[in-house]
């Protein structure tokens, strides 16, 4: 069964009504980066952050998988599939995708804010608690913050992404800006011989010396076609 690894972005989860960071419309338009998405910005005031990172739970919550998330997770009949998103959303996870690696961490989740990666003290939200009041504390006694990797944090699970990204047969890139590093450098770690694609509506810079076939469509209609050119090139192997 041949490989294929998906990278997602933002993209990837607009079609769900699920608010993207860097669109004119998006979230840092709202609000200022350094406030909510920063190490500074915890420490300065963690009541804003916590607030801010409550209420984009209870948006999730209200979001469904769009049909791009079901065609990944259904894609994993005739390939195996990892995706690697870096999105903050469990979207992909609901849709049925089993092999998720979340770049930039997870919304659902809660850590401690001394040693955020500890994964003694990571643990997932249920739905009926999903606003963290102010002042609660980790096991550790630090106090809770949401298990997102910030700006200036290093990114934890960037090491198992590359290693799967070199395993690929096919790597596909889906919604995302390629603006956002390290993640917009994992295409560099895909081998000579993978098939490289790129699902975007808009025109999208991709900086690596190969060959990428675009397929300029929204996610839920790029995938169905990415998976009717990956039936047609099986067909003719």
């Amino acid at each position: 069964m041949k490989k294929l690894v998906v990278l997602t972005g933002a993209g990837m989860s607009a079609e769900s009504g699920f608010s993207t960071f860097r669109d004119s419309d998006g979230l840092w338009e709202r609000y200022p980066v350094e406030q909510v998405a920063t190490p500074e910005g915890w420490v300065a005031n963690p009541n804003l952050v916590t607030d801010f990172y409550n209420g984009l739970r209870c948006q999730l919550v209200t979001a469904k998988p769009n049909l791009g998330h079901l065609a990944l997770a259904e894609m994993e009949k005739d390939f195996d599939v990892t995706v690697i998103t870096q999105n903050v959303d469990d979207l992909h996870e609901r849709a049925g995708s089993s092999k998720v690696i979340h770049l930039h961490g997870e919304l659902m989740k809660v850590c401690s804010s001394r040693d955020p990666n500890d994964p003694r003290y990571i643990s997932t939200l249920p739905e009926d608690r999903l606003e963290v009041p102010h002042g609660t504390l980790a096991p550790d006694g630090s106090l809770l913050r949401p298990w997102i990797v910030w700006f200036g944090e290093a990114v934890p699970n960037l090491e198992m992404a590359a290693e799967e990204v070199e395993k690929a047969d096919v790597f596909v890139i889906i919604g995302s800006s390629l603006n956002v590093y390290p993640a917009a450098g994992l295409i560099r770690f895909a081998p000579a011989s993978a098939c490289c694609f790129l699902i975007d509506p808009k025109e999208v810079k991709v900086h690596a010396n190969r060959p990428v076939e675009v397929i300029r469509e929204v996610a839920s209609k790029g995938v169905l076609t990415l998976k009717e050119k990956l039936k047609t090139a099986g067909e003719r192997d």
